[in-house]
């Protein structure tokens, strides 16, 4: 049976912590960023980041059926950290965060996720047979890397239009 615990990925990007804030923060815009993510928009009336704001999330894996997740924010600090928290039935809960730090002219961004409530026998036998996750671990970081790659290229092209 696989397992999952926690990774993190950091990397500098060459524009502003408030930029780079701005960016990882709308959730609106992850599908831009994320090679999973469909889509999400706000619920309850929010429209942009705060603790205690829900969005619904659609993702997706290649040749796979879509499947939603409604996370929550629970870090909204400009300029030094976003985090929301998804609790899926049988997938346990993930906390998912982006830290930032001013680094020279630019900021070190660092994005992770832990498992704070472990995936059941039974969300592993979803993941791995419909969703076809076979090394979700491995999944994982890949989008990690994708996304932060993406993240990157649009805050530094935002920059220099600026």
């Amino acid at each position: 049976m696989q397992t999952l615990d926690r990774d993190e990925l950091t990397v500098h990007i060459e524009a502003p912590p408030t930029t780079v804030y701005r960016l990882v923060s709308d959730v609106t815009r992850m599908p831009e960023f994320s090679p999973e993510i469909r889509r999400c928009v706000w619920l309850d009336g929010a429209d942009q980041p705060a603790v205690g704001a829900r969005f619904r999330a659609t993702n997706q894996l290649p040749r796979r059926p879509p499947w939603q997740n409604t996370p929550i924010v629970i870090a909204a600090d400009p300029g030094r950290e976003f985090a929301i928290s998804r609790t899926e039935p049988f997938a346990g809960t993930l906390v998912w965060r982006y830290r930032l730090e001013p680094e020279g002219v630019g900021t070190r961004l660092t994005e992770s996720y832990e498992v704070t409530r472990p995936i059941t026998r039974i969300g592993w036998f979803i993941i791995g047979t419909l969703f076809g996750g076979k090394d979700r671990r491995s999944d994982l970081h890949r989008g990690m890397q994708e996304t932060l790659r993406t993240i990157t290229a649009v805050a530094e092209k935002e920059t220099a239009e600026q």
